[in-house]
């Protein structure tokens, strides 16, 4: 899977464009919370009870170099996440500790579960692979909490430094992974509505 540049800059453009924080955004932000807490609660869940029994240890430098120390980890059943109140960089609806869970679910179940790394096309596999594990309402803010961040930071930032975190919803041509065409080893999203 492949992140297409001209389409990474369109999610870009579009993501640097939103306003912080958009109303209507609320109920798939509201439904995102509620899944990404269940989702971390079987992460941590004890193995003998069907969770996966990760040990999360928040840290507040950026724990790996690349994914597969990442990988390793959690082969180990351990992962350590970088703070989100580390950062500076306050979410405008996700507390720092419900940012911090989805950051843990989302290097298990996104980079880890597709082996994909942090580049544009290890996050653009990581967003396509965890979006299954949302439903529809919930996927649209998936999108602008992976798809939208990252390509702002890839496409229009300099490297080392984040987007401002928003809570806004991603036009549907860039929020919705059936959107998003396969062919053979890469994958080409749909241009800007």
């Amino acid at each position: 899977m492949r992140l297409d540049p001209v389409v990474g800059a369109a999610i870009a453009d579009a993501y640097m464009a939103a306003p912080t924080r958009d109303e209507r955004a609320y109920p798939a932000y509201a439904a995102f919370c509620r899944e990404t807490v269940q989702q971390y609660h079987f992460l941590i869940g004890r193995a003998e009870f069907g969770g996966l029994g990760i040990s999360v240890h928040i840290v507040d430098v950026d724990p790996y170099p690349n994914v597969a120390a990442m990988v390793d980890d959690v082969r180990q059943r351990r992962l350590m996440v970088w703070a989100s109140a580390a950062s500076g960089n306050a979410h405008p609806y996700l507390s720092d500790g419900e940012n911090d869970m989805f950051r843990a679910v989302h290097d298990v179940f996104g980079h880890a579960a597709s082996g994909r790394g942090f580049d544009r096309h290890g996050e653009e596999a990581a967003w396509w692979k965890h979006s299954s594990m949302y439903s529809s309402l919930a996927g649209r803010a998936l999108a602008t909490e992976t798809r939208g961040q990252n390509c702002a930071r890839i496409f229009r930032y300099d490297p080392g430094r984040f987007p401002e975190q928003k809570a806004v919803l991603l036009p549907p041509a860039f929020s919705d992974p059936r959107l998003v065409r396969l062919t053979g080893s890469a994958a080409t999203s749909a241009a800007a509505p």
